[in-house]
Formats: structure tokens, C-alpha cells, sequence
């Protein structure tokens, strides 16, 4: 009974051996592969940092309008007698663009010219009687008094008749029609939108920071992505001598060169304002750049020697930078980065301190400075 016992536990021993013996070599082999794997090198894109020259400038988004723009309408109410203009017609100062019905206002003005007539002849003959003394001066002055306010009645219809005929203010394009012949018009209603578009304004908004960097006269450029890669130059020609105390931002316009008219009134526009003077500085594509909550930082690769297989081998390490403007895919470096170093563009999430890399740059981030959209 006790050899059977000895037997059994014996058996039983050398079963525990074998499963726990056999999971701790599966554990070691497990620990020496994740050993190895951190030691692998990870696949980075580089770029080397350069100096380039930097000129700084204020950007801002804003809203163009017409330097001379105005729906327009006429005071007094009537039926549309006569059209004579089209839509999108460009049309000089002056020009008559659309009559009312007036002929019972034309019949009363030829009416009361006539009564202005009489009254002027009828003063000029009593002004020679009075030099014969027929006629005393009281007759002269009541004459007077009669000629002034029939000249005074027959001014007054005539501003009438006139203010029945809808003539351009300014030289400008028209917009749509909005009425037709025939139709009556209240006072007031919109016949079409007159817009000068030779030059145009630009309104935008910068922050009070920016004061000091812009004054009036100052060229800027604006950009319109209904026109890729187009810019329209400009100057700044007017600035708000308050600042809005709700956003802290002061409102500025600039005029804006337009001679082929394609900005228009209502269109935003991205204005550039060059300020100061270029200055070298270091640069890097945005894609570089790390962010954590310590600042930001990028990856330096640096040479530590020789490896196995002879060819350099490269290590990553953290640098802290401090970041300053951005132009298109780049971003300027103002400390922390000198020109000449190495820096990883790519697979920055796998590296860390001391960690190997092999750089493949077959392919790398942008890094243009005035990138032009594409369509696909």
C-alpha cells in the first residue's frame, strides 16, 4: 500500500515538474523576445534644420465691401415706365437707369412755368413804370413776392418730375433686376445693387498685440480660395482708433487692387500685413513638432558609435524648443534647435529616449512655405 503511495506521488511530482518547468521556459523565451524588441530600431523619417529667411507678418481673416456700394431706390412711389439698363451692366455716374410714369407731373411743371413766366414779365414791365412813376413800390414788391413763389412752385415740381428718374450715383456694375415694366413701385423699393468694384476694402480684425506692427499705409497682400495661388496687393488705409472691449480687437481696412474685378462684395479673404524686417531663423515642417503637457519638443537623432554590421549607429533623443510663427507647412524655431541637427519628421510615437532608429525617408512631410491647394 505505501510503495503504490510512494509510487503515485512520485508521478504526481514529476507531472507538477514538467507543466511548471514547461511554463517557465515558455515565460523566458516570451521576457527574451519583448527583450528584443525593445532593442529593435524604429523606422524614422529625418530632416536637417536650416536657416531661412523669416519675414514676419500678421495674418487675419476679413470681409470685402465695395468702396461705393448702395441698393438702390427711388423716394416717390409710380408705375415703371421705361428700363434702360441690364443686369451685370457696368454703368457711368449719372447714367439713367429707369423712369416712372410722369406725364401728369411734366403737364403741372409746364404749368407752373408758365405762371413764372407771366410773374417775371409782369415784374419786369412794372419795374420800368415804376421809373415813370405809373406804379407805386408797393406794386414792385408784391410783383417780387409773386415771381419768388411762382419760380419757388415750378423749382418744386420740377424736383418732382426729376426725383420720378433713377440715375447711377457712382460709376459701378449693377446686380440683378428686381423689378419690371409696368410694375408700381412704393417708395423705397430695391430696384438693383450698384457696386464699385475698382478698388475694393478689405475689413478685418486683429488683436490689440498687433498694434504696434501695423500702421496706415502699410502693404498687404489678400488671398481668396475662390482663386488658389492668386494674391491681390493692397495698403492699409484706415485703423480704428478703438478697441472693441468685448474681443480685445481692433477693427482695420485696407484697399485692395481688384482691375479685373473678380473679388466682390461679401467674399472673405485672408489678409497678410508684412511687419518688420526678414530675419534668419531656424525652421522646421510642423510635422516635427511634439506637444506634451511640458512644452514642445522634437526628436534629435545623433550618431553613438559604430553598430554590428559597421554603418553608424543612430539615437534618438528629446530636445524642448520653443516655437514660434508658423508660414505654411513650416514653423520657426526661436531656442532650443541650431542649424545643422537632424531632427525626426515622422514616427515620432514609437521613439522615446536612447531608442535606435534607421532613417527611411522615401517618404517625408511637407515643408513648404507657400503651399498651393490641389484639386484631385
Amino acid at each position: 500500500m505505501i510503495k503504490r503511495m510512494l509510487i503515485m506521488l512520485v508521478l504526481v511530482g514529476a507531472t507538477l515538474f514538467g507543466v511548471f518547468g514547461f511554463k517557465g521556459f515558455v515565460d523566458g523565451k516570451i521576457k527574451e523576445a519583448m527583450s528584443g524588441m525593445g532593442n529593435m530600431p524604429q523606422t524614422v523619417s529625418t530632416t536637417v534644420a536650416q536657416e531661412t529667411d523669416w519675414q514676419q507678418q500678421v495674418e487675419a481673416v476679413g470681409s470685402l465691401r465695395a468702396v461705393n456700394g448702395a441698393d438702390l431706390s427711388l423716394e416717390l412711389a409710380g408705375v415703371v415706365d421705361k428700363i434702360e439698363f441690364d443686369s451685370g451692366q457696368d454703368v457711368q455716374a449719372g447714367q439713367v437707369l429707369l423712369r416712372l410714369r410722369n406725364d401728369d407731373d411734366v403737364a403741372k411743371l409746364e404749368s407752373l412755368e408758365a405762371l413764372a413766366k407771366l410773374a417775371q414779365i409782369t415784374y419786369d414791365r412794372d419795374v420800368k413804370q415804376l421809373k415813370a412813376q405809373a406804379v407805386s413800390q408797393a406794386v414792385i414788391d408784391s410783383d417780387a413776392a409773386n415771381l419768388k413763389n411762382s419760380q419757388a412752385l415750378a423749382e418744386q415740381q420740377r424736383s418732382i418730375v426729376d426725383k420720378k428718374i433713377l440715375r447711377a450715383p457712382f460709376a459701378g456694375h449693377l446686380g440683378l433686376r428686381q423689378v419690371d415694366l409696368g410694375q408700381y413701385l412704393a417708395p423705397g423699393t430695391v430696384i438693383v445693387t450698384l457696386q464699385a468694384l475698382t478698388p475694393i476694402y478689405a475689413d478685418f480684425t486683429l488683436p490689440q498685440q498687433a498694434l504696434d506692427k501695423i500702421n496706415v499705409g502699410q502693404a498687404v497682400t489678400a488671398r481668396a480660395d475662390t482663386y488658389p495661388g492668386k494674391t491681390f496687393a493692397g495698403k492699409i488705409t484706415a485703423i480704428s482708433p478703438k478697441v472693441d472691449l468685448a474681443t480685445r480687437n481692433v477693427q482695420v481696412r485696407a484697399l485692395l487692387d481688384n482691375p479685373e474685378k473678380l473679388l466682390t462684395p461679401g467674399m472673405f479673404v485672408t489678409v497678410d500685413a508684412v511687419t518688420g524686417k526678414p530675419e534668419k531663423l531656424v525652421t522646421l515642417p510642423q510635422a516635427a513638432i511634439s506637444y506634451n503637457s511640458y512644452g514642445s519638443l522634437v526628436y534629435v537623432v545623433e550618431e553613438k558609435g559604430k553598430g554590428p554590421d559597421g554603418k553608424p549607429h543612430l539615437i534618438a533623443q528629446q530636445t524642448f524648443v520653443a516655437v514660434g510663427a508658423t508660414r505654411g507647412d513650416q514653423v520657426s524655431i526661436t531656442k532650443g534647435l541650431k542649424e545643422g541637427v537632424t531632427v525626426v519628421t515622422s514616427g515620432q510615437m514609437k521613439l522615446r529616449n536612447g531608442v535606435s532608429v534607421v532613417v527611411n525617408n522615401t517618404v517625408v512631410p511637407k515643408d513648404n512655405a507657400n503651399p498651393k491647394p490641389v484639386d484631385h
